[in-house]
């Protein structure tokens, strides 16, 4: 396999790819989602609201923290989970940009 060569790329082209890819599993979605419905939650909490296994879990919610899509408190045995709010308006940000260039341009596509 061939080197992604990120350095060619700029810091933001690297972060957002970094947010986007965190974000293209359907469990990542899933937990995202249910991160918004309820706000804050335990792990354990996610685990009784997915298919999954608790190791299987874990490690999504690992990929999303790594990519600041959420951060965590630890809170007695256990871990607090919540949106980053900063990451979320970075993308926002970015999809912004993208639908306003399209919507000045007015492009078609074949």
């Amino acid at each position: 396999m061939g080197l992604t060569k990120t350095e060619n790329f700029s810091t933001e082209q690297n972060e957002l790819a970094i947010i986007i890819k965190a974000l293209g599993h359907p469990a990542r979605i899933a937990i995202v989602d249910y991160l918004l419905k309820v706000d804050a939650c335990i792990c354990g909490d996610i685990v009784n609201e997915l298919p999954l296994a608790q190791p299987t879990v874990s490690q999504h919610l690992k990929e999303l923290k790594n990519a600041g899509i959420i951060k965590g408190n630890i809170e007695g045995n256990a871990i607090c989970y919540c949106i980053d709010e900063n990451t979320i308006n970075k993308l926002k940000g970015y999809f912004d940009t993208m639908v306003s260039t399209l919507d000045k341009k007015n492009l078609k596509c074949c």
